[in-house]
């Protein structure tokens, strides 16, 4: 089912991601999903070789959780494919009966396990975005007509709130609207004060926006998140937060604590929410209890 139309009954639409293994036994991943996801988000979203790792492919994982029950977003980036190939992907999710879309530029592949990689990026997301409302239209992106009816995709985009240059995520944003984008998923939020004044700005454009989640872990992992991550910024008292206690930050229970509150601080600013677990999916059934979802 489509995540526009979630939204368009008023729903605080609840969306988690996940990540396919470097392998392809994903019976595990399945198993979780099932267990931690399943009647508890409204959909889920499969990364597209995430940070530039080469893994199981994003659209064959999509496809067995559809199978068994599980409503689905297949990412696609723009790093590793040419205009071809994205489109015969989007071609094939159609197929398949999966109908929404996170279209996303990409990380280099500097970044990944393969750095020699020669990266692609014929296209980016706004020129992907514009291809796929094309697609829909019955045409590809050279103007070639598509045989018989096209379906129509849920289009999502990423934005980054808490970033030190507003104007120019909120002029991203504008250009990702134009070209045809009908839902945001945020970068990780840890600034809710700032989330709040960007959303004050970005509600002109008439979008639904979900507050990105992503679950602290430990100390090491937001500040390498501080250093790396651009758009992400974890305050002093949040990482003194982490410190108190190692055993519960150990067992999850901080990370569980923190990211509920954002949600809680923050929901009344969104549409919904948007939670990268980064592998503890189990703790997603807390955080939305203790955020009342």
């Amino acid at each position: 089912m489509r995540l526009t139309e979630f939204f368009d009954r008023g729903e605080f639409v609840v969306t988690a991601e996940v990540g396919p293994p470097k392998g392809f036994h994903i019976e595990h991943l399945v198993e979780e999903a099932n267990e931690f996801l399943k009647g508890r988000v409204h959909a889920v979203n499969v990364t597209d070789n995430q940070s530039s790792v080469m893994r199981l492919g994003s659209l064959a994982t999509c496809k067995v959780l559809k199978d068994n029950g599980l409503n689905t977003i297949f990412q696609v980036t723009c790093r590793d494919r040419n205009r071809i190939a994205l489109q015969s992907d989007i071609l094939s999710a159609a197929l398949l009966g999966i109908d929404n879309l996170l279209l996303l530029t990409g990380d280099h592949t500097t970044l990944g396990d393969h750095p020699q990689a020669k990266p692609v990026f014929d296209l980016d997301s706004v020129s992907l975005t514009h291809a796929v409302k094309r697609m829909e239209e019955g045409f590809d992106i050279a103007g070639n007509a598509i045989d018989g009816e096209f379906p129509k995709f849920s289009k999502g985009a990423v934005v980054s709130p808490c970033s030190d240059s507003v104007d120019a995520q909120l002029a991203k944003m504008e250009q990702k609207v134009k070209a045809g984008v009908e839902y945001f998923q945020t970068q990780g939020v840890y600034e809710p004060e700032k989330f709040i004044k960007f959303m004050d700005k970005a509600k002109q454009f008439g979008v639904p926006v979900q507050l990105g989640i992503i679950i602290p872990k430990n100390v090491g992992m937001v500040r390498y998140m501080n250093a790396n991550v651009a758009g992400v910024h974890v305050p002093d008292d949040m990482i003194e937060e982490l410190k108190a206690d190692k055993e519960k930050t150990k067992a999850g229970i901080t990370g569980v604590e923190i990211s509920a509150r954002i949600i809680k601080e923050c929901k009344d600013y969104c549409q919904g929410v948007h939670i990268m677990a980064l592998g503890w999916e189990s703790k997603i059934p807390a955080i939305l209890d203790q955020a009342g979802l």
